[in-house]
């Protein structure tokens, strides 16, 4: 087994990856970074969301394990005091993985060039940068509406705990293969109309979201944004490809969502 560490520049993040490479070692473990079967993120959420997009081309032959070190990780299954503990549990380990959706974006441009890809863990999202964005929603190629407002956020089943959340967005369990679609601000009144309620698409159906050509637009996936020029459509689906976790300690999705948000479960 080839495991790499990914942890954030915290004191306590760094001290926690010192210990656990020293351990590693001891127990006779290889370190490696660029050929890892296991990749180990110590920190938070946005930790594990750098290692996934660092491995994005590796998915298949990778599985996540997450060391918490702040007040709150919902993709993060071991604490900091536990590393003894997390060293055993490789030793012994099954190589069983829990697997959850992931996002493909594919955007197309006006000007001639490429098309771009992307995947998601969590969401993607585009704004218009200086004005009202106008935008034509189409399911699975036939025209759904015409949305105007601040900006459309589509997310994966694990990201419908994030932005999509704070969106007015339902939660949904990562068994379903599905993306969410959320409007930000839409505007609604007699002479424009959008659904204006979240729409949850089947894995066998995309979106196809056809914008305002000349405008400049920004668009973020996960945490990283980028602004876009000349771009014409955007085209959201569920992945092929999907994350894979250690299963011999990977907390239960709803208690997930019961210690994030409630917590008297």
């Amino acid at each position: 087994m080839k495991i790499a560490i990914s942890a954030n520049h915290a004191e306590k993040s760094q001290n926690v990856a010192a210990e656990l490479t020293d351990k590693l070692k001891k127990a006779g473990f290889d370190l490696d970074c660029d050929q890892p079967s296991v990749v180990i993120t110590i920190g938070g959420d946005g930790t594990l969301l750098n290692a996934f997009h660092k491995y994005s081309d590796r998915l298949d032959e990778i599985r996540f394990i997450g060391v918490h070190t702040g007040h709150l990780g919902f993709y993060t299954d071991w604490r900091d005091y536990e590393i003894d503990l997390l060293v055993e549990s490789l030793i012994y380990e099954t190589e069983q993985s829990v697997s959850y959706p992931l996002l493909d974006v594919i955007l197309s441009y006006s000007d001639g060039q490429p098309d771009r890809k992307y995947i998601a863990l969590n969401e993607a999202t585009i704004r218009n940068i200086e004005r009202t964005m106008v935008a034509e929603v189409y399911i699975r190629d036939e025209f759904f509406e015409k949305y105007r407002g601040d900006g459309l956020s589509v997310s994966t089943p694990t990201g419908s705990t994030a932005y999509s959340k704070s969106l007015g967005g339902a939660v949904v369990n990562p068994r379903v293969k599905a993306i969410q679609m959320n409007e930000i601000a839409s505007i609604n009144n007699r002479v424009f109309r959008s659904l204006g309620s979240p729409l949850i698409i089947a894995e066998d159906d995309w979106i196809r979201i056809d914008l305002k050509r000349d405008d400049k637009y920004q668009l973020h996936i996960d945490h990283f944004v980028e602004s876009q020029v000349n771009l014409a459509s955007a085209y959201f689906k569920v992945s092929d490809k999907q994350i894979h976790f250690a299963s011999y300690r990977h907390t239960h999705f709803w208690r997930r969502v019961n210690d994030a948000f409630i917590g008297n479960m």
